[in-house]
């Protein structure tokens, strides 16, 4: 079995999300997509809560599955102790999956911080690292084990930074986050009280 993993705290989940996840599961031929909602110790300011975060991952997970049942979300990182670290989160899903082949799929930005990540050494042990790029990106500002990271160029122009600061100067996000994540950010009114 090959399984995916794609990490993130997803505040919120956009099309950028979205056309990473659909491509790493064709690129990698995963059997399943397990989309983990974390609360990333290196970026510690929210704009929404855990509750909401995991349900608006469940949203990007039902969108992908529009094109087949194979994505799932897991709050198991939400449940833990905090901070949460992706070097537990391939661990278990290695006790669960011991004999899958495990890929890490990882954007450059999250990357450029791996040196950081608790136990970097062992999440190559666990798993092969798929990062990400810009496409406009210069130069290789990826390191690390070359022979566990598979680097991949994807432009996309949204980012979940820049969805919360449309939302806060009351712009539209229509087009840059999935039909469904956007009908749940407003009927749950997120990221509006930053503006006071």
């Amino acid at each position: 079995m090959r399984l995916a993993v794609f990490g993130g705290t997803f505040d919120p989940p956009h099309n950028g999300h979205l056309a990473l996840a659909l491509f790493a599961r064709e690129l990698l031929q995963a059997d399943r997509l397990l989309i983990s909602v974390s609360d990333n110790p290196l970026k510690p300011l929210r704009g929404a809560s855990d509750g909401d975060r995991f349900a608006m991952a469940g949203l990007l997970s039902s969108e992908i599955n529009r094109t087949g049942s194979d994505s799932e979300v897991s709050g198991w990182e939400l449940q833990r102790p905090r901070p949460s670290y992706t070097v537990d989160l391939l661990r278990h899903f290695r006790s669960l999956h011991p004999d899958a082949s495990i890929s890490l799929v990882v954007g450059e930005d999250s990357y450029a911080d791996f040196h950081r990540w608790k136990d970097s050494r062992e999440i190559f042990r666990l798993a092969e690292v798929v990062v990400f790029r810009r496409g406009s990106s210069e130069g290789n500002a990826c390191g690390g084990e070359d022979g566990r990271v598979r680097r991949i160029e994807f432009a996309s122009p949204v980012s979940s930074t820049m969805v919360r600061e449309r939302i806060i100067r009351g712009e539209s996000v229509r087009g840059l986050v999935p039909e469904q994540v956007l009908q749940y950010i407003l009927s749950h009114r997120l990221y509006r009280e930053a503006e006071a």
